[in-house]
């Protein structure tokens, strides 16, 4: 195209476009005019990005709406999960604690128990303890006094472990709330075993003491009570000490049982010095001492040549040197059955010791007792004399069993055997 023909094209108006709306007979014309149908097309784009992203919100919001639900569902579920943790970890603390309380406690308990039997036991023990002393048991041990070799430390330790007890009793039974026992689980718990061991340990050691001197003395009397036995035995004189009872049962195990092994060591000491007091009764009644303690013996018992007529005879006791008016003294414990002058004996007492035992004291310048007088061992009962058929002054002195006369030599052995267990 020239340029001709191009200037008179672009110079030429441009036709508008009308739109013709007919309704029945009515006709209208509408012209759109270039700028109407930008803003038209504006519009309708603007609409249709409307629609479409209400459309695509529509589409989407569920789905947000569920992630959000969701992504706080799980939020509050882990929250939950880990209060519950929380509130578990608690409940298994708190659980422990109180366990461990009630642990302690029922140990504090038991201490109180083991504190006061042992407390008891030690009053029980005051009697057969005294009983043991006067017995003479205190000098063969390697122990202190057996009345005052347990009060003192041990009523001390005893005093102590008390006291340590309250406080644990105190701290135990504090604290109920959560604060206060896992207080009590971090730092009082180990306090409280080391306290509890120091105290089961203290009260072992003394229940062991006790059962130890218990068995000791038991020992000692029982050892104390043969030895004095065997030496009366020898004699010929028998004595009711019950050693030898019969006894028997069928087999059972031994029950581990502190207040049984108490009561039964309890019961086996009551009986060992039972026997030891029997036995120490006969040494002291029945006629074991000299009539004449350091004197010299001038005749034995047995056959000799009778002083007078020259020929052998029965001699029936022994006679100890003494002058005029020395001391003549009991050789046992026994009741006067005859005082007064009494043939060849001259001034004659005799003493009846019970068991069928009878003693005789002859030659006396005076009698100092009576017939029916109870008399103890060591006792003046007269002096020496020549009365009677005698060439001198001395002691005749006579052991007789069921009137019969026996060597007084054993007796006055058996007595100097006897002499270190009745100091």
């Amino acid at each position: 195209m020239t340029e001709a023909g191009k200037s008179l094209s672009f110079g030429k108006k441009r036709q508008q476009h009308v739109l013709i709306l007919a309704s029945g007979d009515k006709v209208r014309h509408l012209t759109i005019r270039p700028w109407l149908a930008a803003t038209a097309l504006c519009v309708v784009g603007l609409l249709s990005v409307g629609y479409i992203g209400a459309t695509a919100y529509l589409v989407l919001r569920d789905d947000l709406v569920g992630a959000t639900i969701a992504r706080q569902s799980r939020i509050q579920r882990e929250y939950e999960d880990r209060i519950a943790a929380l509130r578990a970890q608690v409940d298994r603390v708190t659980s422990k604690q109180l366990l461990d309380q009630q642990v302690v406690e029922r140990k504090v308990e038991l201490l109180l128990q083991q504190q006061n039997a042992l407390t008891s036991r030690h009053g029980r023990m005051s009697e057969l303890l005294e009983r043991a002393e006067k017995s003479g048991l205190s000098e063969n041990t390697n122990e202190k006094s057996p009345v005052n070799a347990y009060a003192p430390d041990k009523r001390a330790s005893l005093s102590g472990a008390s006291s340590a007890i309250g406080n644990l009793m105190v701290s135990s039974s504090s604290g109920s709330g959560l604060k206060g026992s896992l207080t009590y689980g971090a730092s009082s718990d180990k306090l409280s075993d080391r306290s509890l061991a120091k105290m089961i340990t203290s009260l072992s050691k003394v229940e062991n003491d006790q059962l130890t001197r218990i068995a000791s003395l038991t020992i000692g009397a029982e050892n104390k009570a043969d030895a004095m036995a065997d030496i009366i035995r020898r004699t010929g004189i028998k004595i009711d000490d019950s050693a030898d009872q019969a006894i028997g049962g069928p087999f059972v195990e031994p029950v581990n049982d502190s207040a049984g092994t108490f009561e039964t060591s309890l019961s086996n000491l009551d009986s060992a010095l039972n026997r030891l007091e029997t036995v120490r009764g006969a040494a002291v009644s029945l006629p074991f001492g000299n009539p004449a303690p350091g004197r010299e013996i001038s005749s034995r018992f047995g056959n000799r040549i009778d002083p007078f007529l020259g020929r052998l005879a029965l001699h029936a006791g022994v006679d100890f040197v003494a002058e005029t008016g020395a001391d003549i003294r009991t050789t046992g414990a026994g009741t006067v059955t005859s005082a007064g002058f009494s043939g060849g004996y001259g001034n004659m007492v005799e003493v009846d010791h019970g068991k069928g035992i009878t003693t005789r004291y002859g030659h006396m310048s005076q009698i100092l007792v009576k017939e029916g007088d109870k008399v103890n061992l060591g006792d003046v009962i007269g002096r020496a004399g020549s009365t009677g058929r005698s060439t001198g002054p001395h002691v005749h002195y006579e052991v007789r069993l069921n009137d019969n006369p026996v060597d007084p030599m054993r007796f006055l052995v058996a007595g100097t055997e006897l002499k270190t267990y009745l100091q």
